[in-house]
Formats: structure tokens, sequence, C-alpha cells
């Protein structure tokens, strides 16, 4: 297995929360690990000195996030060591609403997330944003992808990087074939989550390394 994140004589213990919705609890996996664990796993198997929360709410949105990412976060800051924000949401925004619409209008999604960007830049909180997934709903679908394009245009715009999952994942055979199966037209088995955990991987690994390592002096 490759190095998830070189260690060195300068790296440092590293919290990661792991903040948004069912997905980022890995609702429908029976192993339990769904995507953020089994990326976890890889850290610490490289010898990351590695705590990891996380922090998936069933049914939340950009806006539940939003009001309590601060509360979730202020509680578990480590005494040393750096901290960073892994952040999802988006496909219940999608989701009907009761009036028929999305249950969060797209624009306000992208607000929820430059104001979270913007007080984790205050904190000096690294983030890394990962896309909403599809569903086995093709006109929610269709929603998702426009929320979809936009946070990642608003994560660029914060020099944040962000992870594209909702094409990949379409077009992968165990994560469609699991979430129209499943039950609930939503949420993968097991191999749907390692699929989803592969997309993420190499950004992961990425951003990673650079809360292990500390950034130099300016």
């Amino acid at each position: 297995m490759s190095a998830a994140a070189p260690t060195s004589p300068e790296a440092g213990p590293v919290t990661v929360l792991f903040l948004g919705d069912s997905f980022v609890a890995g609702v429908g996996d029976p192993t339990g690990l769904g995507w953020t664990t089994r990326l976890v796993a890889d850290a610490r198997a490289a010898g990351t000195d590695l705590t990891a929360y996380p922090l998936g709410v069933r049914r939340n949105t950009s806006a539940d996030v939003l009001a309590r990412w601060e509360r979730e976060t202020t509680a578990r800051l480590p005494r040393a060591g750096r901290t960073g924000l892994v952040v999802s949401f988006g496909v219940n925004d999608a989701t009907d609403g009761d009036d028929g619409g999305p249950r969060v209008a797209p624009d306000e999604t992208v607000a929820h997330l430059r104001t979270l960007l913007a007080g984790s830049a205050e904190r000096g909180l690294d983030v890394l944003v990962v896309g909403p997934p599809p569903i086995a709903d093709e006109r929610v679908n269709a929603r998702i992808a426009d929320v979809d394009a936009r946070l990642r245009a608003e994560a660029a715009a914060h020099g944040v990087t962000a992870v594209e999952v909702l094409g990949p994942l379409l077009a992968d055979g165990a994560w469609t074939a699991q979430v129209r199966d499943g039950g609930d037209g939503a949420h993968p088995g097991a191999e749907g989550y390692a699929a989803l955990a592969a997309l993420v991987r190499p950004a992961w690994r990425s951003w990673l390394a650079g809360l292990v390592v500390p950034h130099a002096p300016a």
C-alpha cells in the first residue's frame, strides 16, 4: 500500500472531522466502514498519527451542517497538532421539500458552504470538500449535478480542493446497482462505499499530507 501521508521528523498529530449527512455516516454499509473509515484506515496503516471523527447525521442539509460545525469542531480541537475538516453535503438539499421544490435552494447551499469555508479559514482549519453522490432518482440527480457544480466552483474560489464523485459513481456499476436495489434508493452497500472511497482517496492523501507536515513559516 502506498503511503497516505508520509511521516517526517516534523510531522505531528492530526485531527480530522468529517462533517455531513448519512453518506458521511456510512448508512447502508453492513461493514460499518462507509467511505470515511476506509480513508482513515489507510492513513493509520501508513503510520499517520490521526484522530478522526465521522460526524454524519441522517437527513442533514447544508443548513444543518452549518448550524453545528463550529460547536462540533470546538468540542474536538486537540491540545497539539493540526485540525482539518472534510465536508460533504448536498443530496438532502436537492431532495423534495414540502413545496415540491428542493429542501434547500442551490444559492443557499452555496452560501452555506461559503460561510463555512470563511469561518474555517479564520480559525486556520484546512478543508477538503467532497461532492454529493447520486441516488436512484434521475430528477433529483439533475438537481444534485447543479448543486455539485456550484459547490466545486465556490470551493475553487476559496482555494479549497473539491472532489467530484457524482459523474464517476453514476458510471460505477456497484454503486448504481446497490443504491437501486438496497431498499431506500439512496445508500449503497460495502462495494459502493469502497468505490466512493477510491474516488476520494487521491485528493485525501494529498490534503492529509499537508496537515501532517506543518506549513513552513511565511
